[in-house]
């Protein structure tokens, strides 16, 4: 058969180009797109051989082998896998060529997503193309296993393509790339370097089941006879890749260090991972996960530039380094491997999105990581305390974003509370604590322990016995916006709304309490009109047993806290005036109330007000509206009382 010349189509070159200009960022991936090809050529060849006994092929050392040569400026990936026929080659790898690429190129137009793109592009299978990004001429010389003759094909990925037969092909595919001159700038990097080849197997390949290797330099000495006249033999070749895709092995099979120095590899941590998960999905669709979770959290866990992700394998070969896809934020520290059968080994791997296959994986995989933290729990409470010690406050984002899984999150986390000043608890052990009669959980949010313990808010609730979760990183302000209650138990914030603690009032208390009400009304009116700037109203309060005065927001409104929150993002709320809540068992109060029922126009009873409002909110580590002004009024008060 006589050489064929074929002319490419003006679709033809156009998608040559987008394959070389556009689809892949880094260069790099050519080899991995040559290794992965001669992979699945290795597999086909031994399934075929068990299913076919008459089959003439020899599968007693199939491999890879990658070539180089520096002065020739090529680069060849070798495979004694299955081959491609003369028909096989103008089918598979002209492609390109073929009528089928202004249908390609049409629907790739049409296409309404990425997905659907990646789909189309890995239908086509024009992933060899990615060769022509690093090479000016591209020759495949193949021989289909059972066959006699072979073919060439090469190209210049310009106007035209040759095909020809070839008799003395060896069995499988080999691949040979006449490279570009080296150009850092444009990342065109000396792919005739031995270190270079090591470094791109070793990061995209090195799970690849078959080995990947690449003949040794050969030492001047070796290229003379030996003293006995005869020749040197020639050096082992080395193999690239470790072979080793402990996913796949069963748990037996694998030690403990193997897996640490495989979390290691991939997070560059010099810790051994506190947890270690292993997932293996069959059916419909298979793929196996090998994820870690770390025993600290890196310095950039909070930085925006935090990459985050696990690696994403398909049939061991790797897709990408960071697949957001497949755990939400909130799981980021999380790192690992999956593995999956069923997805298109395709060109646009590296910017893969979300498809049915990627979210059902994602489900799986939160479900597996939250289910072993509530293990950890039970099980090993010290690595429990350490993962929450570390990663806590990234986990509680999740009830902010994963509603499918809140109750989950809710389950697994722990926090600080007034019960003990040492050990956290779980919201399952509040509920079992609670006092008889107590309908709420009740909580607080602050800046620290210290200063929510000493909050005039808490008096009431640590009189009367009642736990309160003290809530102290950033986070906690804005999830319990979003969370409202737990088994049956609404969460309510001690520093919002009314603090009706009293359980069965008596006719006696609640005589005195309508007395009381009717003793502080004049004052109540009079502060509130005095107060009208700051604050929406004066009422007395049911919290407080030993400080004067209290600041609380209404209850549907936003706390200071998460409205400077807000402010540092950009975002600014309405503002809100909140309560001023007065203890009327307090002398301060009672003294203020007798003065102004004596004093209604003294002038200085309006000073002793706008003291107690600023007293309140340094109690509760607010700020001042008008500090100096409050300075002056104390000032003048130590004066008189000197």
């Amino acid at each position: 058969m006589p050489t064929e010349t074929f002319e490419f189509q003006v679709e033809a070159r156009q998608l040559l180009q987008m394959m070389i200009h556009s689809i892949y960022s880094n260069k790099d991936v050519f080899l991995r797109e040559l290794i992965s090809n001669a992979s699945d050529a290795l597999d086909k060849l031994r399934l075929e051989a068990l299913r076919d006994e008459s089959l003439d092929a020899d599968v007693s050392d199939l491999h890879i082998a990658i070539e180089t040569d520096g002065e020739a400026r090529t680069l060849t990936v070798r495979d004694n896998g299955i081959g491609m026929s003369h028909d096989e080659v103008v089918q598979l790898i002209g492609t390109i060529a073929n009528s089928g690429t202004a249908t390609f190129l049409k629907e790739l137009k049409q296409a309404k997503d990425a997905a659907t793109a990646e789909g189309l592009i890995g239908q086509f299978g024009v992933g060899f193309y990615a060769a022509f990004m690093v090479a000016d001429e591209v020759t495949l010389v193949t021989r289909r296993a059972g066959q006699s003759e072979g073919t060439r094909w090469s190209s210049t990925g310009e106007g035209t393509y040759t095909v020809e037969p070839v008799e003395d092909a060896p069995q499988g595919t080999a691949v040979t790339l006449r490279l570009k001159p080296v150009d850092q700038e444009d990342q065109l990097f000396d792919y005739t370097s031995r270190w270079k080849i090591r470094e791109i197997v070793k990061r995209y390949s090195d799970f690849i089941t078959w080995p990947v290797r690449m003949a040794p330099e050969a030492p001047a000495e070796q290229q003379e006879e030996d003293a006995e006249g005869e020749g040197a033999k020639a050096a082992e070749p080395e193999t690239l890749n470790s072979m080793k895709a402990l996913w796949a092995r069963s748990r037996d099979e694998v030690s403990d260090e193997e897996y640490h120095e495989l979390y290691k590899h991939i997070s560059h941590d010099w810790s051994d991972p506190l947890e270690t998960l292993r997932m293996q999905a069959e059916g419909t669709f298979e793929y196996q996960a090998l994820l870690f979770l770390p025993s600290r959290a890196p310095q950039d866990l909070f930085a925006r530039e935090h990459r985050r992700g696990v690696q994403l394998y398909v049939k061991r070969v790797f897709i990408m380094d960071h697949c957001e896809a497949l755990l939400p934020e909130y799981l980021r520290f999380v790192k690992g491997v999956v593995d999956a059968q069923d997805l298109s080994l395709n060109v646009s791997r590296e910017i893969l999105q979300q498809d049915r296959q990627i979210q059902l994986m994602h489900r799986r995989l939160v479900k597996k990581v939250l289910s072993t933290v509530k293990e950890m729990m039970t099980q090993r409470p010290e690595n429990y305390a350490t993962f929450w010690g570390e990663f806590g406050r990234v986990v509680k984002e999740g009830l902010l974003s994963d509603h499918e899984n809140r109750d989950a999150i809710l389950r697994i986390a722990s926090f600080a509370t007034t019960h003990d000043a040492e050990q956290p608890a779980t919201l399952q052990q509040y509920v079992e604590r609670m006092k008889e009669g107590q309908e709420h959980i009740y909580f607080m949010t602050g800046e620290s322990r210290t200063a929510i313990e000493n909050s005039p808010h808490m008096e009431a609730f640590r009189d009367k016995g009642y736990e309160v979760l003290l809530l102290t990183d950033p986070v906690d302000e804005v999830w319990v916006e979003t969370v409202p209650e737990f088994e049956g138990k609404e969460l309510r914030s001690i520093a919002k709304g009314e603090a009706d603690l009293a359980k069965e009032e008596s006719e006696e208390d609640k005589a005195e309490r309508v007395k009381r009400q009717e003793d502080f009304a004049g004052l109540l009116s009079w502060m509130t009109e005095r107060l009208g700037e700051e604050v929406k109203e004066v009422r007395l309060s049911s919290r407080l047993t030993v400080s004067p005065a209290c600041v609380v927001s209404d209850t549907d409104d936003v706390t200071p806290a998460l409205r400077n929150m807000y402010r540092a993002m950009g975002q600014e709320l309405p503002e809100a005036k909140r309560i001023l809540e007065l203890n009327p068992g307090h002398p301060l109060v009672e003294g203020l109330r007798k003065a102004h029922a004596e004093r209604p126009d003294d002038a200085d009873l309006a000073g002793t007000a706008e003291l107690l409002h600023g007293m309140a909110l340094l109690a509760e580590g607010g700020e001042l509206s008008d500090p100096a002004r409050f300075t002056k009024l104390v000032a003048e008060r130590l004066e008189r009382a000197l």
